[in-house]
């Protein structure tokens, strides 16, 4: 057996892929549109581990999830917490459980889709603004 990948259904390809692609740093593997099915599938993966794969599916005629559908999170190492944490707030990304201790943090896609990051190696050392930065919302 081997994994493949989790699928998540998104609403909007481009502000999906600015937050996977620009935000997290996945890369577009490969995509296809899907005429008949009216869907269009796009497989990212981390640089240099693309054997653990999202499928983004959009279905052309969807108008919006509420999360019936959704599961638990994804999970991705980063190398700084902090900066990953950094970049995606600058991008507008709300940071629903901040990186208090230099390990973990949960953000949410643009469709709601939880997202936890991880240190990569050993925590950090605590530090502002994130160690005082409250939760907001649900992750």
């Amino acid at each position: 057996m081997k994994y493949l990948h989790t699928m998540v259904r998104v609403s909007d390809v481009e502000a999906s892929l600015r937050f996977f692609c620009d935000g997290l740093g996945l890369k577009e593997l490969r995509r296809t549109d899907h005429e008949a099915g009216r869907f269009t599938l796009i497989f990212l993966a981390a640089p240099g581990d693309e054997s653990a794969q999202v499928e983004l599916t959009h279905n052309w005629d969807e108008s919006g999830y509420t999360g019936g559908r959704n599961f638990g999170h994804l999970a991705y190492a980063v190398p700084n917490v902090y900066e990953t944490c950094q970049r995606l707030m600058d991008m507008g990304v709300t940071i629903n459980r901040p990186p208090r201790e230099g390990r973990m943090a949960f953000v949410r896609s643009p469709d709601g889709i939880s997202i936890e990051l991880l240190q990569d190696g050993p925590n950090l050392p605590p530090a502002e603004p994130w160690v005082s930065m409250p939760n907001t919302g649900s992750w």
